[in-house]
Formats: structure tokens, C-alpha cells, sequence
């Protein structure tokens, strides 16, 4: 077995909500919008399209053919602006299983992709992808299965619904929850199962205690969670690793750098979502296994 075929590896290619911001003061952890990739036992599963599956995409240029899966949790822009832009879905020879939830108004994420594509919005159609692109739709609360991956589903609690998502591979697992927003007087019970002795939890820390409750402008209702949230779950359900994720557009290095800090003090295993960050999650190798290395 290949050393590749013997990895859990999660890549952060966009960690930034709302908008893209590049510029002198998000350098440190980028501007780019949703995207993270994993590579586990030798697939690539991407969660997001948000501008960061662009830079994702440029990447790939070099490893021609290949096959992923691309998850959605949602379709708002921030999530799904960087797909007319993935190079590799314009290369004949590639296949791509997207996948998403059926929205509230009944639309496919194949529909919702192509509607993004369609004239006044972009010059070109989804058609005109040479990539075979094979769509899902995905129920929440029921799980996908590829090869011996095993990806759970949950609704989130989001304006216009939202998917969270669990990867579980050899007793390792790795959560992909953003767009979502905690109750006031409870653990989403969704968000805890799909977080249960996770090795990996990102999850959507868009805003701070101080701006979700602020008297002047409250972000109660707009659909995100706060960092310190985030910890109270990683607590709760016994989380190894923490990635503070989804970061909003007005926050420049020095306060994220603070964020990080406060965060790692409440939880030590806590980390703050960049740009270019790989995680690994150790896997154990079987006996057949060491043989066959």
C-alpha cells in the first residue's frame, strides 16, 4: 500500500466567510473564501467551492487525471463563487461526485450550480464543463458511503438550511461544520453528533461573544456562531483537535492573532483556520498492511 492510500491529511484552501479580502491585512491567515480539502486513503473528498477551491483547482493542473468529491453545505455565494473558476472541472478526462442538499425551494445543487452560470451572472454555462460531473443529492441525516469512508450528514441551523459533515476512516474523523448558529439555551444536538470524539472539529466561528450580543449592531438570527461556542462543543463532545474556521471579512491578522490566543487559552487544543494549513490525522496501520509497505 502507497504511503497516500495510508493518509488522513486536511487541507484549508479558503477559511473566510462572506467575502473574499485580500490585501495587506489578512496575510497571515488569507482571504479567500470556503474551501477544505481532505485526502483520505488515497480520495479526495472537498468540502465548500467558496474562491479558495480556485486556488484548490491550480493546484491540481499538474496531477491530471483525477476524481473528487465535492460536498456542498450550502449555496450561499461565499460558498459556491469559486466553482465557475475550478480549472480542473473544464478538463475532459476528470470526474467530480458533487454533492448537496435539496434547498428549500425544492432546487437541486445542480440547478443552483448552473443558475450561477447563467447569463447576465457569467459569460460561460455550467455545460460547457468537459469534466464528467456526476451530482448527489444528499439527505441530511443519512450517510454517504465511498469505499470504506464513511460521511455522516446533519442539518444545521442556518438562514436557507445548511449540511454539516462528518468523515470517519478507520476509527479517525474529521468534522467540516460552518453556517450554522448556536442556540441561546442549548447544544445543537446535531452539531454535538456529528462532533462526538472527533480528532478534527472546524467549525464556524465567524463572530466573537461581544459582536454577536453587541447593543449597537447584534448579529442574533444572521445565521453564525462565535468562537467561544466553539469551545463549549469541543468540550462537550471531547474534541482533540479545534480549527477556529470561517472568519470574518473585517478581521485583520492582529485581531484574529488575539482570537487565537484567547482560544488556546479556554481550549489547548484549539488552532486557528489559515490558508496553506495542513493537519494530519495520525491512522493506524493494520498487520496485512505493514506487509504489503
Amino acid at each position: 500500500m502507497s504511503r497516500v492510500e495510508n493518509l488522513f491529511s486536511v487541507y484549508f484552501w479558503g477559511v473566510r466567510g462572506s467575502i473574499p479580502c485580500p490585501g495587506p491585512d489578512t496575510v497571515r491567515y488569507g482571504g479567500n473564501t470556503p474551501c477544505v480539502e481532505m485526502q483520505v486513503g488515497g480520495k479526495r473528498l472537498i468540502f465548500d467551492g467558496g474562491t479558495g477551491l480556485h486556488v484548490l483547482g491550480q493546484s491540481l493542473l499538474s496531477k491530471m487525471p483525477i476524481e473528487g468529491h465535492i460536498f456542498f453545505t450550502h449555496s450561499h455565494w461565499d460558498h459556491m463563487q469559486g466553482f465557475p473558476f475550478f480549472s480542473p472541472g473544464f478538463i475532459m478526462g476528470n470526474t467530480f461526485h458533487i454533492y448537496g442538499a435539496i434547498a428549500p425551494d425544492g432546487s437541486t445543487i445542480e440547478q443552483r450550480l448552473n443558475d450561477q452560470m447563467l447569463h447576465p451572472n457569467f459569460p460561460v454555462p455550467l455545460q460547457i464543463m468537459q469534466a464528467n460531473l456526476d451530482f448527489h443529492d444528499v439527505i441530511p441525516g443519512r450517510a454517504i458511503y465511498i469505499n470504506d469512508i464513511t460521511v455522516e450528514t446533519a442539518p444545521l441551523n442556518h438562514p436557507g438550511e445548511a449540511v454539516g459533515y462528518r468523515v470517519n476512516w478507520r476509527g479517525r474523523s474529521a468534522v467540516y461544520v460552518t453556517d450554522t448558529e448556536h442556540f441561546p439555551d442549548r447544544i445543537d444536538e446535531n452539531v454535538l453528533k456529528l462532533a462526538r470524539d472527533a480528532d478534527i472539529l472546524i467549525y464556524d466561528s465567524t463572530y466573537t461573544d461581544e459582536e454577536y450580543h453587541s447593543l449597537t449592531r447584534p448579529k442574533i438570527g444572521w445565521g453564525h456562531s462565535t468562537w467561544q461556542e466553539a469551545v463549549k462543543i469541543a468540550q462537550t463532545a471531547n474534541v482533540k483537535t479545534l480549527v477556529i474556521y470561517h472568519h470574518d471579512p473585517s478581521h485583520d491578522d492582529e485581531f484574529l492573532d488575539r482570537v487565537g490566543q484567547e482560544a488556546a487559552e479556554k481550549y489547548p487544543g484549539a488552532v486557528m483556520a489559515r490558508e496553506g494549513m495542513v493537519l494530519q490525522i495520525p491512522v493506524p496501520i493494520t498487520l496485512s498492511e505493514s506487509f504489503r509497505c
